[in-house]
């Protein structure tokens, strides 16, 4: 009796089962490139310029890439691709550590989404001369990857992006990371796009690199999130390594951007920031996003200023909500901890001779 009531309790168990219905597969993670084209759907609403909205068009086209192997030495001021690293001695190889970069990283290395420089570029094009993003070159001073470089390059532009990071050279050291860019529209020409390491325009070879790449002069010198008034002169003393070394003085930099630029060209300096620490708390060099320079150096530099400090704390906080800033483990309080300024100066254009 007992076998016969363990059978028919577990041919009733089976009917059950096979009468449940089978619990659904858990949603797949999307991949980083339908992140970033999500991402550019939800920004759309909140930009204006037809360059900005090729920018954001221009993430459909991103090519998918594979996993990079990278190496560095202990304290990571050399980076080595594997075939860098396989033509060391067996000493040096043994010393250095290797780390796996996903695609994740490749798009938004430390900084976050390429897809956040919309708002800079649609300011940028609103104010460009002859005609509302009329250009062709652009520098992105501290670009801190290749992203967003990448996306405008493919608009049909030359694009250069300067930073003293040496880890981005080994990361896009693959063929089709820098050089000919393809067009991101379907029979569209593309750009070119250059990485320079170093210090700008403080290291000859640094600058003579951005000058090779765009022999035609800038169009668009852009810094965003690097020329912080808090990183060049923090209010408070702070450990060098957290703060942005120029190489020169202020005057000596804006000499060198007014000479990059074309006549009409446009220096523009866009910072988002957190806000400033708490009395008694540690200072946040990053918090000050003011413009470092004054605008009386900006005008003895030879630039006309068109905005100087302006706020745009509420584009921003729209911004950081189209991406998703405001939700998950990490959500920010927009309202109370993310700030924005920006400055845009010219390079008057020339007279007549």
């Amino acid at each position: 009796m007992r076998r016969l009531a363990l059978s028919l309790a577990l041919l009733a168990a089976s009917a059950a089962g096979q009468n449940t219905p089978p619990a659904e597969a858990p949603a797949a993670e999307p991949s980083v490139l339908e992140t970033l084209r999500a991402e550019a759907a939800a920004m759309r609403p909140l930009v204006q310029s037809s360059l900005a909205l090729a920018f954001l068009q221009a993430t459909a086209a991103l090519p998918e890439v594979q996993p990079r192997t990278v190496f560095s030495n202990a304290d990571r001021s050399r980076w080595y691709t594997a075939q860098q690293a396989a033509a060391l001695t067996a000493g040096e190889r043994a010393a250095l550590t290797e780390r796996a970069l996903d695609a994740s990283f490749y798009w938004n290395t430390r900084y976050g989404t390429p897809v956040a420089y919309a708002r800079a570029l649609d300011l940028a094009a609103q104010r460009m001369a002859p005609a509302p993003g009329a250009f062709s070159t652009m520098v992105d001073f501290g670009c801190g990857g290749l992203g967003a470089d990448r996306m405008v390059a493919s608009l049909g532009h030359d694009v250069v992006g300067i930073d003293v990071d040496p880890l981005l050279p080994a990361l896009y050291s693959e063929p089709g990371d820098t050089g000919a860019i393809p067009g991101s529209a379907p029979g569209s020409t593309g750009g070119t796009l250059t990485l320079v390491t170093g210090q700008w325009p403080g290291e000859p070879a640094v600058a003579d690199a951005v000058r090779a790449a765009l022999p035609q002069g800038v169009d668009l010198f852009l810094s965003k999130n690097t020329l912080k008034h808090g990183y060049l002169h923090p209010a408070e003393p702070v450990d060098p390594r957290r703060l942005v070394h120029l190489g020169v003085s202020d005057e000596e930099f804006l000499a060198a951007v007014v000479a990059a630029l074309r006549p009409g060209g446009l220096f523009m300096i866009y910072n988002v920031c957190p806000a400033p620490a708490a009395a008694g708390e540690p200072y946040i060099p990053w918090a000050d996003g003011h413009c470092p320079f004054p605008r009386e150096m900006l005008e003895a530099a030879g630039l006309q200023v068109l905005d100087f400090d302006v706020v745009d704390d509420e584009a921003v906080r729209a911004m950081g909500h189209a991406l998703g800033w405001d939700e998950g483990r990490d959500a920010m309080d927009l309202e109370n901890d993310l700030f924005a300024w920006f400055t845009v100066a010219r390079r008057p254009a020339a007279g007549p001779k």
